[in-house]
């Protein structure tokens, strides 16, 4: 079904660029501006120049972040700080980290995939997108013609045949390695033998695959590959904008971290808060937990994964911020009474998700946070314990603290043709951008 193929991969000219770690960058999406500027100020190659520009108050409609994004591109070019790889490849990415004290290393294959519409169901999404991004990432498209991140995508390697090519070529020697101050490193290496890209190819040629992180990413490839084939109407579909750069990720790999993103709430009035409980008891059973209690993680951990599948309160999530120092395990009396208030045109895996139930029944229902409001009044925290100190410090007034999404639950929900609630899942570390990336020119 996906079709998968080498590329001539751009990257740095270790020649010129000693320190690797010193010039990559996080993808845009987690980009703050404070970020920004510090990633300038590291070095004056860093990544961040093509993967997310600074705007300036003098910005012009040909003078802006993404002309000097291409204006920048070209001179890294042409002064062989960026290098383009002579032979097409598929690039091997190990990346190491560290996560609550263990150590893992996830692993991905770097390959070009072609760009398919969601109906044809070759590519499959789980998750919702907002238009801003798109426009944003769509824009840079065109000015740079360059995919500068890849997207996070999944697939299904039951009998190992991918992992197998795989460990085949750990053996010869990194094109890339790098270590950074955060405790992360990675290994890159170009695997340009032809008989082994195409056995890669061909494992993966048969299944479709399943966008994991780079929801924006895809559907602005989407667009932009639109766009392109009406200004190229001889186009022989083998063009570069006919495809996009990607990170190819097993599901069952040991390295696949996936974090809940808790909800932080905050301008909510008094009076909303002062009956929100009343209202939670229509719905959940509660388990009130002091704070400091000894283990008290371990007790929230213990009553939601105590349900069992098939009890009618399967779904389980934690309140923080009603009452000073206490926790709220709610545990779902009748997920019937909920699927109810729940659009109509969700399945019945979707409404008996505890995100779904969290933005549709708590938040928009109970708290009345309209689409509108959402930016202004919704907060992320990948970490419990943060999200917790956000509320403390009254940074917010509530925590509501969700399980992780498993991996083939994400499956299931993309099979199904749904998506989930923005801000569902969290792959965790997000793979930097600047290792290696794909011209569409």
């Amino acid at each position: 079904m996906a079709e998968i193929r080498p590329f001539r991969g751009v990257h740095y000219n270790q020649s010129l660029i000693k320190e690797l770690a010193a010039v990559i960058c996080p993808p845009y999406d987690i980009i703050t501006p404070q970020l920004q500027q510090e990633l300038y100020l590291k070095s004056k190659y860093n990544f961040v120049r093509l993967e997310s520009g600074q705007e300036l108050p003098q910005d012009t409609i040909t003078n802006d972040k993404y002309t000097r994004s291409a204006t920048t591109l070209e001179q890294w070019l042409s002064q062989g700080i960026l290098m383009v790889d002579e032979v097409p490849a598929i690039y091997l990415h190990d990346h190491y980290f560290t996560y609550q004290g263990r150590e893992y290393r996830r692993r991905g294959i770097i390959a070009c995939v072609r760009l398919e519409e969601w109906d044809k169901r070759v590519v499959r999404p789980h998750e919702g997108t907002l238009v801003e991004p798109k426009s944003e990432r769509l824009s840079l498209l065109w000015t740079l013609q360059a995919n500068t991140s890849p997207i996070l995508a999944l697939f299904e390697d039951p009998k190992q045949e991918v992992s197998s090519i795989l460990a085949t070529q750990e053996q010869n020697q990194p094109l890339i390695s790098l270590s950074c101050d955060t405790g992360e490193s990675h290994n890159v290496w170009a695997i340009t033998e032809p008989g082994v890209i195409n056995q890669i190819c061909s494992s993966l040629s048969h299944q479709p695959i399943y966008i994991a992180d780079g929801h924006h990413r895809y559907e602005s490839a989407l667009t932009y590959q639109r766009e392109r084939r009406i200004y190229s109407p001889s186009a022989s579909g083998n063009e570069p904008f006919n495809f996009v750069m990607m990170t190819l990720v097993d599901f069952a790999d040991p390295g696949l971290i996936i974090l809940p993103p808790h909800r932080l709430i905050r301008g909510m009035p008094k009076s909303t808060l002062d009956g929100l409980m009343a209202e939670l008891k229509l719905f959940f059973e509660i388990v009130e937990l002091p704070l400091d209690m000894p283990d008290v993680w371990q007790r929230v951990d213990n009553l939601l994964t105590g349900m069992k599948p098939g009890e009618t309160n399967q779904v389980g999530l934690t309140l923080f911020g009603l009452a000073t120092e206490r926790l709220f395990v709610l545990r779902l009396r009748d997920p019937a009474v909920v699927s109810q208030m729940i659009p109509y045109f969700h399945g019945e895996l979707y409404r008996r998700l505890d995100i779904s139930i969290v933005d549709h029944i708590i938040l928009e229902k109970l708290l009345g946070i309209s689409s509108e409001r959402e930016k202004a009044v919704i907060g992320y925290s990948y970490d419990r314990q943060d999200a917790v100190n956000r509320v403390l410090d009254r940074e917010y007034q509530l925590a509501f603290l969700l399980s992780p999404i498993k991996a083939e639950l994400i499956k299931a929900v993309a099979d199904a043709g749904e998506r989930l609630p923005r801000k569902s899942t969290y792959f965790y570390p997000k793979a930097p951008a600047g290792l290696v990336f794909n011209r569409l020119a």
